[in-house]
């Protein structure tokens, strides 16, 4: 029997979860409100220990704050004891790890270096969590699109805007994707790995404001520089930073074959369920 214990039934989460569930997989997790069946869980006091037993593998989605990582604040020594039972980890982390690298490519094998807060937490969390002797698996995942959350649904609301900052360049991916890359994770696990999870096609985040204009047959709105752009700190802090991200490793060490290659084959499927 699996059971798989998710810190955070987020949307990536979720998307695993929905996965596993018709093989018969167990699966039990936490949210802050602790709705739908979710366990509460906000990082300042521990879960009962009992909440552990049976668990085979262990997830987690939950980000660090400037205080440390929640989980390992709370259950660093209880998850260190459960090592010999579980099967496989995996921590959800960012490929915000690497840094601005001014447009140019990353690999796992390249060289860690932060230039955000919310870069350096990451970093600081995954090696917290590479101490504890755990069958660890790192995902440094790009920006996530999916059901919900894409371009398409931001420009029906009104919200989608073009910021062109030259020499801009993401890499994302579809949230199907990272179920995908997780489960083959699962069925071939390595203890140790990092694995970046991005589509084929790093491009300028304008362009896919455009192509998602395109299928919805409206215009794409007007390109905004970024230093005029009225950003939120949060968003402003994604554009400090540019690189192209390599996938290679999760195709030639996991058999995995992306869903969806690029932004557009993940918007045309998409589209296609916009309106539900």
């Amino acid at each position: 029997m699996s059971h798989l214990f998710c810190f955070g039934l987020g949307y990536s989460a979720l998307a695993l979860s929905l996965r596993l569930a018709p093989q018969g997989w167990t699966i039990t997790g936490t949210s802050r409100s602790g709705d739908d069946g979710a366990i509460a869980f906000d990082g300042t006091r521990p879960l009962p220990n009992a909440v552990f037993d049976g668990v085979t593998h262990l997830l987690i989605s939950v980000p660090p704050g400037e205080s440390g990582d929640p989980v390992l604040t709370c259950h660093r020594d209880d998850l260190a004891r459960r090592a010999p039972s579980l099967r496989w980890v995996g921590y959800l982390s960012t490929t915000g790890v690497y840094g601005d690298r001014h447009g140019e490519w990353v690999d796992e094998t390249s060289p860690l270096a932060p230039s955000t807060a919310r870069g350096e937490r990451r970093l600081a969390a995954e090696t917290a969590w590479r101490k504890l002797g755990l069958p660890l698996h790192i995902f440094r995942l790009a920006g996530i699109y999916g059901p919900g959350r894409n371009q398409l649904v931001a420009l029906r609301d009104g919200t989608a805007k073009r910021i062109v900052k030259r020499g801009q360049i993401f890499s994302r991916i579809h949230v199907a994707d990272i179920a995908g890359v997780l489960a083959a994770s699962i069925e071939k696990p390595h203890p140790g790995r990092a694995y970046n999870v991005c589509d084929d096609e790093p491009c300028p985040p304008q362009d896919v404001v455009t192509f998602a204009a395109e299928l919805l047959n409206v215009p794409a709105p007007p390109e905004i520089a970024f230093d005029d752009a009225d950003l939120s700190p949060m968003a402003r802090s994604f554009y400090a930073e540019s690189k192209r991200v390599s996938n290679r490793r999760i195709k030639d060490e996991l058999g995995y074959r992306l869903i969806y290659p690029s932004y557009r084959e993940g918007l045309k499927a998409l589209l296609a369920t916009l309106s539900r």
